[in-house]
């Protein structure tokens, strides 16, 4: 049986592979597609640049869009570096920033660092801090020992039980079990988990609040909603975007609605027909 997300994403990696730069010592991999104002893409442990392809195809007739996928080394405060590097490299004085989950939190370091780079900060699916992370698993692990084996049937094992909780995203969790079980290579793997975990705390981020963003979902597994609360209260954002469900990947659970907010951020004209203003999920 076909599975729809996997060969729409395929196909989109084909007509515009990944390609690969060096910042700092770095070996990062990145796209660069379309015109107009920028914004930068930073996935989660789960995905390469391309976890963004729906987005992309959508906005990027309208915006230039610069997604990134992680290197083997470094960590949060390296990666925030390499970030601005990145942008230095591509010409861009300033950007739009999403993150989601892990990338979340580099947004928020980043922007915290060199405020005066961003236009918006949009913090997705994500954290406000890292402090007892290392009591959770797989943070808990050794994590440059544990058999990688070990590590992915973890993985495995969260998105077995997202698909029986979710059957109707069966797609979904068969596209991700493809990122941990090779797509995303062995050290690229536990760098991701390696780098939250021994993350910094987060530096004030000084954005005025009309330049700030959250997106959140209700039923997500892995953002507890007291974690959500703490993200809402530490950077204060002009408009909190709430999925009612889409759990930790809305971006590719529900991307018509993920466009939709990302239209309304950049003061796009909607093409999706979602009203993010009006409707219950969003809360301001």
């Amino acid at each position: 049986m076909t599975n729809t997300l996997i060969s729409d994403r395929d196909r989109f990696a084909e007509k515009h592979p990944e390609q690969r730069i060096g910042l700092n010592g770095r070996d990062w991999g990145y796209l660069d597609i379309g015109s107009g104002p920028a914004l930068l893409l930073i996935p989660g442990t789960l995905g390469r640049c391309d976890i963004f392809w729906q987005q992309i195809i959508a906005l990027s007739d309208r915006l230039r869009i610069i997604a990134t996928s992680y290197p083997e080394t470094g960590g949060i405060a390296d990666w925030a570096d390499d970030i601005l590097a990145l942008m230095d490299h591509l010409g861009l004085a300033s950007t739009t920033i999403l993150g989601s989950s892990l990338g979340g939190y580099l947004a928020q370091y980043v922007v915290g660092q060199a405020p005066n780079r961003f236009d918006r900060l949009i913090a997705a699916n994500t954290l406000h801090s890292v402090i007892g992370l290392d009591q959770r698993m797989p943070y808990a692990l050794d994590l440059h020992t544990t058999p990688i084996g070990d590590l992915r049937a973890g993985f495995g094992t969260g998105l077995q039980q997202w698909r029986n909780d979710h059957p109707d995203q069966s797609d979904l969790v068969d596209l991700l079990l493809m990122e941990v079980g090779g797509r995303i290579p062995e050290m690229e793997l536990r760098n991701r988990l390696n780098a939250l975990k021994t993350g910094p705390e987060l530096p004030e981020t000084t954005l005025p609040a009309a330049r700030i963003f959250t997106v959140q979902a209700d039923d997500d597994p892995l953002i507890p909603p007291e974690m959500r609360a703490a993200v809402r209260a530490r950077l204060q954002p002009s408009a909190a975007y709430r999925f009612l469900s889409g759990g930790h990947f809305p971006y590719v659970a529900r991307p018509a609605e993920y466009t939709a907010l990302l239209e309304q951020i950049m003061g796009l004209a909607p093409t999706s027909g979602h009203d993010w203003g009006t409707g219950p999920e969003r809360t301001s």
